[in-house]
């Protein structure tokens, strides 16, 4: 095995007893290798090494040694050496993070069965059901038109549910034993052998001119993959210095195996890592300066027409708007008391789109069903309905939104990356205005008209003027009472791949109180601003933003 909680068998029984007493009876004579858990320590020459079929790619010429750098990777804008040359101030430090476990309140647990005829049904709490789909064709050699995932209600995710630890295994199993098998990991189980985010080493350099200008940044990123290559190193290159305005910088970024598990997915993978180190030093940096934090970060913060490290050029954004709500907030004039500090930092994610399907059927009652293929985390149902509801003309009430299996709805990619309401949504938009199109077409025929004569006002079809005719209007429950009559069922199926997120920004201000004699920190005040473009449904965008601070 690569790393202590590394599976070696698997069991299936009538009885937990029956499991118990035949796990007992499999040995294993276990030798203890030479290992290696921190990331740096793994980097060195002559440290043992996980996998002999390894290369560090990205480097050139191509190493013809085995590895446990599995990636090196560099995003660099503009002349970096150079520019550090004309800094009055250069602050260099190094700072490293734990590998932490994202915590979900629910363990991973699935159902499985195989049946006779080679179908699989599977029930499991995922981020993406099509996603377990996916690994568990492929791992299994079954085509997935023979595979079907229910997707049940999540007890967290916060990424570490993106990947199948469980599912391949009950399919498996079911298929020996012809039974339905259910898994579930005990608490012990999930923190040995499932994923946790990376932990890492950041080396930060930032050169200043005295009058707190940024002139250069220079980061260099290690991060812990687990046994297997995979840490999200790139995503935290791409978002170390996304919040500053830059034309010189450079961040390196490796990609490096150890004897611990495989990492996972966190809450915008990658960046807080090397968030926590730039933020780090850029306080350090005005410490140094003698500057207000939230100053030196104004002077400096990305703009409309920023060009990032990682290629675009962003067009209208936050970053600056978040640090003016911290510095004119209350919170920020609070004087400190003794043992008492102050922490400000900014931070970046990109937001995706990606693929997304989306149902809308109406029911013969006039009310909605609308089906999408993503698991929802953090209230992205109400938001579904509640676009259906604004396009439809209804009632949010009278919208029933629902998380369907993967036979039942189009591809959905996994819930993450912050995407679902964004891309998710554009689908349930698109096919609420095809039922609108259905619902005007079928008053037009109920009315003898043609279609371009109706308009859609306020959940009713109307005439589209004087012209068109004297019509009483006809709402959407009388459409659909009589949909049997002028057509048939009204639905609408939209699937796309979602473009053009917005990055968001935020800022965040933490004041603590530290008792000198235990170490004891208490928080005595927080605030969050966050560049979240449109909130659909604000007490839930209020919720992921205090979720996100009390997780770090």
């Amino acid at each position: 095995t690569l790393y202590d909680g590394h599976a070696v068998a698997a069991v299936a029984a009538t009885s937990a007893a029956a499991a118990d007493a035949a796990i007992a009876a499999i040995e294993v004579d276990y030798e203890v290798l030479p290992h290696v858990i921190d990331v740096e320590d793994a980097m060195v020459e002559g440290a043992p090494v996980l996998h002999d079929d390894m290369f560090t790619s990205g480097l050139d010429p191509k190493p013809t040694t085995p590895s446990n750098v599995a990636k090196r990777m560099v995003f660099e804008l503009g002349d970096v050496d150079a520019a550090f040359e004309k800094a009055d101030i250069v602050i260099e430090r190094k700072y490293k993070t734990a590998p932490v476990h994202q915590g979900y309140i629910e363990p991973h647990a699935c159902v499985a069965q195989y049946a006779a005829d080679g179908q699989v049904q599977i029930y499991c709490s995922s981020q993406g059901q099509f996603m377990v789909r996916a690994y568990v064709a492929k791992l299994l050699g079954i085509d997935i038109s023979e595979i079907r995932v229910t997707p049940l209600e999540i007890g967290g995710g916060f990424g570490g549910k993106t990947l199948v630890y469980l599912e391949p295994l009950a399919v498996v199993l079911s298929r020996k034993s012809g039974r339905p098998v259910k898994m579930a990991m005990t608490r012990e189980e999930v923190f040995r052998g499932s994923g946790p985010t990376s932990g890492g080493t950041v080396w930060v350099k930032i050169g200043a001119k005295r009058d707190g200008t940024i002139v250069a940044g220079d980061s260099v990123l290690k991060f812990q993959a687990g046994a297997y290559a995979g840490s999200p190193v790139g995503p935290g290159c791409m978002t170390a210095f996304a919040v500053y305005d830059l034309q010189d910088v450079r961040i390196t970024g490796y990609d490096v195996v150890t004897n611990r598990p495989k990492v996972a997915a966190y809450r915008a993978p990658g960046a807080p890592i090397s968030n926590f180190g730039v933020e780090s030093a850029v306080d350090e940096l005005a410490r140094e300066l003698g500057m207000d934090p939230v100053e030196l970060r104004l002077k400096n913060a990305a703009k409309k027409g920023t060009k990032a490290a990682y290629g675009p050029t962003f067009g209208d954004i936050g970053c600056v708007e978040t640090l003016e709500a911290v510095k004119d907030h209350p919170n920020y004039k609070v004087p400190l008391g003794p043992n008492q500090g102050r922490g400000v930092a900014a931070g970046f994610w990109f937001n995706i789109g990606g693929e997304s399907s989306a149902t809308v059927n109406i029911n013969e009652d006039g009310t909605a069903v609308v089906a999408t293929g993503n698991p929802d985390i953090g209230g992205s149902r109400a938001s579904m309905a509640m676009m259906a509801a604004e396009v439809l003309g209804i009632d949010v009430e009278r919208v029933r939104p629902i998380v369907a299996d993967t036979s039942s709805v189009g591809y959905c990619f996994l819930t993450g990356g912050s995407r679902v309401t964004f891309a998710t949504g554009m689908a349930v938009v698109e096919a609420s205005k095809s039922v609108v199109n259905e619902l005007k077409a079928r008053a037009a025929k109920t009315w003898d008209i043609p279609v371009d004569a109706v308009e859609w006002q306020d959940g009713e079809a109307i005439p589209a003027g004087s012209n068109a005719g004297d019509f009483e209007p006809l709402s959407l429950e009388d459409l659909a009472a009589k949909s049997g009559r002028t057509g048939g069922p009204i639905a609408a199926t939209s699937s796309l791949n979602a473009q053009g997120a917005g990055p968001g920004f935020g800022t965040h201000l933490v004041d603590v109180e530290v008792d000198r004699e235990t170490g004891h920190v208490k928080v005595l005040r927080y605030l969050a601003t966050q560049d979240a473009g449109r909130a659909i449904h604000p007490s839930y965008v209020e919720g992921q933003i205090q979720g996100g601070a009390v997780q770090g």
